[in-house]
């Protein structure tokens, strides 16, 4: 298979804050993992990327979030070039664009509205009886933690959607909070990968079992077998096959997808996850030569 060349192209740091080291190693893992299994990986950054215009080689991995780099990889996609994940499925991901599919298609998610940044947004929220809420940029990728912040009540809602506007966010998205237990997740569509745990807890866990925290009280408990098959809609809904995000386990045992990230950084799971992810990509080269 040494006729098989890859290029991987990185994310840039601004694009992953507080984790440019965990999503390095998961790309130069997957980048090894291809290796070894006898393809010639060339790996770019999104701004040789950019820069060039494009790359050379007819299948593209990547973790790009900048639009440019989005840009040059759609249009080789266009041409017909193999891309993981898809430019049109991580432009899915940013937050407006994914919660008007999440709330086409019916993926549990919470009340959400999806606002310009520059408006009146208290009245509307008194009168849908939203006390706390989740603003979110709406228009980009995460860039700084300040780009997800939570409001007690509608004018502090008002108030942190002014903060938006001023840092140049032109859109936002408002989730109503949902209360329960937070669990972060790790996948990789069209495989039984599926890794959780619970966000304030050091332990985690890929059976659909209810673990016990440090103080002994027991969790929130879930069918992590339909969350997975849920999030694998999702993961189909938005156009990716490598993917995480966020949920919330509530008292009665549904869960709610509060965030859905294109490649995550797999940071607990990366040496389960990276043979699976080239996997992955082996595969859907070989299903793209066939077409």
């Amino acid at each position: 298979m040494a006729d098989i060349r890859i290029a991987g192209i990185m994310r840039a740091g601004v694009f992953s804050p507080n984790h440019i080291g965990n999503d390095a190693a998961i790309f130069n893992m997957v980048a090894d993992q291809l290796r070894k299994r006898g393809c010639e990986v060339n790996v770019y950054t999104e701004e040789e990327l950019v820069a060039s215009g494009g790359v050379p080689e007819p299948y593209i991995f990547n973790m790009c979030r900048d639009e440019r780099s989005l840009e040059v990889l759609a249009r080789l996609e266009d041409e017909g070039r193999l891309v993981i994940n898809s430019a049109y499925g991580i432009r899915n991901c940013v937050r407006d664009r994914m919660t008007r599919i999440f709330m086409s298609v019916g993926t549990p998610y919470p009340e959400s509205f999806i606002v310009d940044t520059d408006q009146a947004v208290k009245t509307m929220l008194t009168k849908a009886g939203v006390a706390g809420c989740w603003i979110k940029g709406g228009d980009v990728h995460t860039r700084h933690r300040e780009d997800v912040a939570y409001a007690r009540h509608p004018q502090e809602a008002q108030e942190l959607l002014q903060e938006f506007f001023m840092r140049g966010l032109k859109t936002a998205v408002i989730n109503r909070h949902t209360e329960g237990e937070q669990i972060k997740f790790y996948s990789v569509a069209g495989t039984r990968f599926f890794h959780w745990y619970y966000a304030f807890n050091g332990g985690h866990s890929r059976v659909g079992l209810s673990l016990l925290s440090q103080n002994d009280e027991p969790h929130m408990s879930f069918n992590a077998d339909a969350f997975h098959r849920v999030c694998n809609r999702a993961a189909e809904a938005l156009g990716i096959q490598i993917y995480g995000g966020d949920a919330v386990v509530e008292p009665d045992g549904k869960v709610t997808i509060i965030d859905f990230d294109d490649w995550p950084s797999f940071a607990p799971c990366r040496q389960e996850a990276a043979p699976i992810i080239a996997r992955t990509i082996m595969s859907l080269i070989k299903k793209h030569n066939q077409e």
